[in-house]
């Protein structure tokens, strides 16, 4: 599988780490779809994950510590190395899951 870097202002303004202008400009946009997509070694901080398809995405060594994922779609996701502290994830996705991915770099399997 090759990732996704869209041309998508939203995508663009997560890849410039520009979190704030990202979430407000969400607040117009009705679905966010950034399945098998980038973000590795990212700081995403203060994301408003609601609702955004992440499935398939990579996260290696990316700051997400305190996002709440609770609302957003996670499935194959791989978490390596990534800061995940205080975070929140979908209920479909267990914290086997999560610790295996962060400490091994495999796809997250919800249930």
């Amino acid at each position: 599988m090759s990732l996704r870097f869209p041309d998508d202002p939203l995508y663009q303004l997560i890849r410039d780490e520009k979190i704030k202008e990202f979430n407000q400009q969400r607040e117009s946009v009705d679905s966010i779809d950034f399945h098998e997509c980038d973000f590795r070694g990212l700081d995403l901080r203060g994301l408003n994950a609601d609702g955004i398809n992440f499935d398939g995405c990579y996260f290696r060594a990316t700051d997400l510590r305190g996002i709440d994922f609770s609302k957003a779609s996670l499935d194959g996701a791989s978490l390596a190395s990534a800061q995940i502290s205080g975070c929140f994830f979908p209920k479909n996705i267990n914290a086997l899951e999560v610790y295996v991915s962060v400490e091994k770099g495999i796809r997250m399997r919800g249930r």
